[in-house]
């Protein structure tokens, strides 16, 4: 395997609405960023993947215009995944492990500002039997939670108290949507709560991958990925112990997440309940840091927020904050689909 570090991580103000913005004009001062970062040029970068989803756009092909504010002439080599950013981050990864390329832009972005996003994430569901029912992604959340009460795995004040230590910990975030103190709060679906669910917002983020040497003279302290992987449930939810988390698991062990204690852990947990199942298909104790940038219940931009989540773990790394980091991106309801990656950072080039 080729060595292969984050080198630089960029994102937006998270915000509820940014109906003044389109797609590309939220995404270029981003983009701006994470070059200026390293002092790379558009024409610099090896390969470019993105990750948007066109149903948020409401039109087919949305991601081409993305693509004007990265520059796509002269020609560059580019991929695209209908999915969270995170996994534009693994094929960015797999195209480094291959040789062709040294460098990679990765980038997502989502406005779910203009429609109704519940709505829209039911195009996620089974088509025949469950979709045609319109069970939103709270509710289904809400089932979630339910069976965790039920199985004695957590309860609502516990739930609460994961929602008030999240958004404390976003009052350090300069770009988080929701900090401080969590309201009370009425049902949204029993027994989520408002501070429960996350919040609807738009935003966007981008990371620079490289390799070896390259990464060394891009960045003072790369966050070298040491292991990643991603795993899949079964689509129907009436197969699937939803207190548990097989694939995260999996997905943990393939990385190596379990080989040495990490000391950080960004889990992208929209709802408190799902952080429950991670915590435990990853066996994470008190000892981690968990979601210190506040997570996805303080932002939540859809198709940005896994990627946002190694970032997040990345500059960590970068600053000096975090010696080995655990990172997971989650797509699908109920925790269908989880990456997990290993991040590591060395204070020195070691030979």
């Amino acid at each position: 395997m080729r060595d292969t570090a984050i080198v630089a991580f960029a994102q937006t103000d998270h915000v509820r609405h940014t109906d003044e913005l389109s797609e590309v004009e939220m995404l270029m001062p981003v983009l701006h960023r994470v070059l200026d970062a390293t002092g790379l040029k558009a024409s610099d970068i090896g390969f470019t993947c993105s990750g948007s989803s066109d149903y948020l756009a409401g039109r087919a092909f949305s991601f081409t215009m993305a693509l004007d504010g990265v520059g796509a002439y002269p020609p560059i080599s580019e991929s695209h995944v209908e999915m969270d950013g995170a996994w534009a981050l693994y094929e960015a990864w797999v195209k480094i492990q291959t040789g062709q390329a040294d460098t990679a832009l990765v980038y997502s972005y989502g406005k779910s500002s203009p429609g109704e996003v519940r709505d829209v994430l039911t195009r996620q569901l089974d088509p025949y039997y469950v979709g045609p029912l319109w069970p939103d992604s709270v509710a289904l959340a809400a089932l979630q939670a339910r069976a965790l009460i039920d199985a004695g795995d957590t309860d609502e004040a516990a739930l609460a108290a994961i929602a008030h230590r999240s958004r404390a910990a976003a009052a350090d975030n300069p770009h988080a949507q929701l900090r401080g103190p969590v309201p009370a709060g009425e049902y949204v679906v029993q027994p989520l709560r408002t501070g429960d669910c996350p919040p609807v917002g738009d935003g966007a983020a981008a990371v620079i991958l490289a390799a070896g040497d390259t990464a060394w003279a891009l960045c003072p302290r790369p966050a070298w990925i040491r292991g990643i992987d991603h795993r899949i449930e079964a689509h129907s939810l009436g197969v699937r112990e939803l207190t548990e988390s097989p694939s995260t698991y999996l997905a943990a062990t393939r990385a190596g997440v379990f080989e040495r204690p990490v000391d950080t852990a960004e889990l992208h947990a929209p709802f408190t309940s799902q952080e429950v199942v991670l915590r435990k298909a990853l066996r994470l104790d008190d000892s981690v840091d968990v979601n210190p940038s506040g997570g996805a219940l303080a932002a939540n931009p859809v198709m940005a927020a896994g990627l946002i989540r190694l970032g997040e773990a990345a500059a960590r790394i970068h600053r000096g904050e975090s010696d080995r980091a655990l990172a997971h991106a989650t797509s699908g309801p109920c925790l269908q689909q989880n990456l997990v990656a290993v991040l590591e950072g060395e204070s020195a080039h070691v030979q």
